[in-house]
């Protein structure tokens, strides 16, 4: 029997009992009220509030521009349309990394201010010291390894890491110092499948897997990338399950001709 269709609130709790049962989890990005409310009522297990939101929602080339106030911003939004699935909240850039002290302040402020339910930060053994002073105030921790969009400057490209050994032995031991940290989780993004199912095997903690194969215990994909609103980007991980670019570009062109041509409104659609 299926464990996540048993609960009325998805927990950290609930993520490893689902590994424990071999039951994948589902995750998806969201970053308003709108999108998070069917996100939601689909049944999806998990939504991260992505940093992504700089790309798609601000249109900036990289994640590093979002601030700490628009990450709480689009969380709060999500928080209010959301019943049943975890929240996990993105810190973005700078707010974590180098100071846990400040890392602290910056996570307690996310989870008073918007209600998300963790936090998630990039990176292994460089950022634990961040990792274990956010959890010593109870704030659950989703870790993230493999590419790490917001060092995107670091490696200078989007390729795939943790080909070579040396990369892939550290992945690895940076995956266990996370686990023995306390998180509750580690997102692998675009990194080889047989060393993400490796991970997946030797952690008794969810790998939640993003171009990562599918020997992990969960996927997560940028929503507005799975529903082909952003047409311009096609990596071989994502799956497109619409082509809504086309079907709104239809709707947008439909409605102008009907304005113009005085079609829209007719006699029932007017007082």
């Amino acid at each position: 029997m299926s464990v996540h269709k048993n609960v009325k609130r998805v927990t950290t709790n609930v993520l490893l009992e689902m590994k424990q049962n071999g039951e994948k989890i589902s995750m998806l990005t969201g970053y308003d009220f709108s999108m998070a409310r069917i996100i939601d009522q689909a049944g999806i297990d998990v939504i991260l509030v992505g940093d992504s939101a700089s790309n798609v929602m601000a249109g900036h080339e990289t994640t590093l521009p979002i601030t700490l106030d628009q990450m709480i911003y689009h969380a709060s939004s999500v928080v209010r349309a959301v019943e049943r699935a975890l929240i996990v909240v993105d810190m973005p850039f700078g707010s974590y990394q180098g100071n846990s002290k400040e890392a602290l302040s910056n996570a307690i402020r996310i989870m008073k201010e918007s209600g998300g339910h963790a936090v998630k930060l990039e990176g292994g053994q460089e950022i634990i010291e961040s990792i274990k002073r956010i959890l010593t105030a109870g704030i659950p921790v989703m870790g993230h390894l493999g590419l790490t969009p917001q060092s995107i400057y670091k490696f200078g490209t989007y390729v795939v890491r943790a080909k070579e050994e040396d990369e892939a032995k550290l992945l690895i031991e940076d995956a266990k110092a996370l686990e023995a940290a306390g998180c509750f989780a580690i997102v692998l993004e675009k990194i080889p499948a047989k060393l993400a199912q490796q991970v997946a095997k030797s952690l008794t903690i969810p790998i939640i897997g993003i171009g990562a194969g599918g020997g992990v215990d969960g996927q997560v994909l940028v929503v507005h990338d799975m529903l082909g609103i952003n047409n311009e980007f096609s990596p071989r991980f994502l799956r497109k399950y619409n082509n809504l670019f086309e079907q709104m570009m239809t709707s947008f062109q439909d409605y102008i001709k009907d304005v113009k041509t005085g079609d829209f409104p007719n006699e029932n659609e007017q007082y």
